[in-house]
């Protein structure tokens, strides 16, 4: 993975979906180990991508705060 973080940034995105992807698969099986590591996987893609663009931690921890409680469709309406 290591080596992930010298690909253009197009790239790492794609990489980002391949992780995602394989974590799905791993739910759907029902393998919690594999899905475990894909899941970090997911998570240091994520972080990754937001350090480069200077988006911190704790902004989308707050962000969640404010969705709490609130429908998918509410949210997505009052953007």
């Amino acid at each position: 993975m290591k080596e992930d973080l010298m690909l253009p940034s197009c790239l790492r995105a794609d990489r980002k979906n391949v992780q995602k992807n394989e974590a799905i698969i791993a739910a759907v099986k029902d393998d919690k180990k594999n899905l475990t590591e894909e899941a970090a996987d997911v998570l240091f893609h994520l972080l990754v991508m937001l350090s480069s663009r200077d988006i911190k931690w704790d902004d989308v921890l707050e962000e969640l705060k404010r969705r709490e409680g609130v429908s998918g469709v509410t949210e997505k309406q009052s953007r």
